[in-house]
């Protein structure tokens, strides 16, 4: 067994004896019916060697997820940067006044959009600050001048000129929306994204990460999710590791993700994102997730859930390639434009470099759309009549980015 990073100290991973006997049956549990439960994922977790995961999880991935890695293409919009809520690990959200304050009208994003048309992107990646009309008069009059009164409706006009404009697909992550405004906003976007980040309530009590976040309280962000299947909106989500969460929550918040799309089948993405501390925020000195610890997180997020779409941001972790043995099938966003505004001190990789890193494993790197392809062939109406003429204009018969465009 090893203490946990979690509560306290988050580089103590020790290691007792391991239950060899109980780990050996899981692992054939896992091969036979691929379903495993809460109380034997904790074992695998506590348990379980590393190298044992690595096996386990990478022979889930060559099964239902073999031969390619999957990346997308696109462009960050840092549409506006002010947030109503203040996690203590976060450097994205800025004040009034702040000279990397970020308000973006129609033309500047349109300009935007146009250098990644033409450097090939295919995803728009549209993300705010949760509500900051409700905290900032600033914004408030910046709508209002505009002629709107939520940011949620400037949003859908500014999804709406994307796609009638350029034709890329819009991919918007702006916080816990509310059912109408997702239905709003399914018209004009191929798909959305929400992290869960943890579900535990733990870490919204006082001095807690996201004790100032309400919109981070896992009852709000599984609400969300929630309209999002109801909905039909294939639906990007995952975990922030390394932020106080306990191994007992991981699990738990991975088997509420598995929960959910049981219930809807929209969860299209999970993303595994390992927290890395930031100057200037109240976590500067908290450690980051060791390796180990991160790496067993993500093979469990495969375990849990063999048929899933798993990711690790590319731009946070060393040695990408360690993850691809723990079973990920994908990399999520890379950018030829713009920086990662959430994490602007670590730049993307070259997708020259994926990919040399990809084949090397044996495995073929292939740039898809802000949908999985998956979400295109289901019997299900996933996209709207508003957007499908663009997905048909960059799908090949994969579902995946057409070679033509990329060249």
């Amino acid at each position: 067994m090893f203490i946990s990073q979690g509560v306290t100290h988050n580089d103590a991973l020790m290691r007792c004896d391991n239950d060899l006997e109980s780990v050996v049956k899981i692992m054939g549990a896992i091969k036979h019916s691929y379903l495993i439960n809460r109380e034997q994922a904790l074992s695998l977790f506590y348990d379980a060697r590393l190298e044992q995961l690595i096996e386990c999880s990478s022979y889930l991935r060559n099964k239902f997820r073999p031969s390619i890695l999957t990346y997308s293409r696109k462009v960050f919009v840092n549409l506006v940067n002010l947030c109503r809520d203040t996690c203590t690990y976060c450097t994205y959200k800025k004040e009034p006044g702040d000279t990397t304050i970020s308000m973006l009208d129609p033309d500047k994003v349109l300009t935007i959009i146009e250098v990644a048309k033409r450097l090939r992107c295919t995803e728009a990646l549209i993300v705010t600050g949760e509500r900051p009309e409700i905290r900032y008069k600033e914004v408030r009059n910046w709508l209002r001048k505009k002629g709107f009164s939520t940011l949620s409706e400037y949003v859908s006009e500014i999804c709406e000129m994307i796609i009638k404009k350029t034709g890329l697909l819009p991919h918007t992550n702006a916080g816990s929306l509310t059912k109408q405004e997702l239905y709003t906003l399914r018209e004009t976007n191929a798909s959305m994204g929400l992290m869960l980040e943890s579900s535990s309530t733990r870490l919204s009590g006082k001095g807690m990460p996201h004790e100032r976040a309400p919109s981070k309280h896992p009852k709000v962000r599984i609400k969300s999710l929630a309209s999002c299947g109801e909905l039909n909106i294939p639906t990007t989500t995952g975990l922030l590791v390394g932020i106080g969460e306990t191994p007992e929550e991981i699990v738990e918040s991975l088997i509420l993700i598995r929960s959910l799309h049981e219930s809807f089948g929209h969860i299209q993405e999970v993303i595994m994102q390992n927290f890395s501390p930031k100057k200037g925020t109240a976590m500067s000195n908290y450690p980051a997730p060791t390796k180990d610890y991160f790496m067993r997180a993500v093979a469990l997020a495969r375990i849990l859930m063999p048929t899933m779409n798993i990711q690790v941001p590319p731009n946070l972790n060393e040695r990408i390639e360690d993850y691809i043995d723990v079973g990920i099938n994908d990399w999520g966003g890379i950018s030829p434009v713009t920086i990662d505004y959430v994490n602007p001190e670590h730049p993307w990789p070259p997708i020259d470099f994926v990919n040399q890193v990809t084949s090397k494993k044996g495995l073929l790197l292939k740039a898809r759309l802000p949908v999985y392809p998956e979400f295109l062939k289901n019997g299900r109406s996933y996209i709207s009549q508003r957007v499908r003429p663009s997905i048909e204009a960059l799908a090949n018969d994969e579902g995946l980015v057409k070679e033509s465009y990329l060249i």
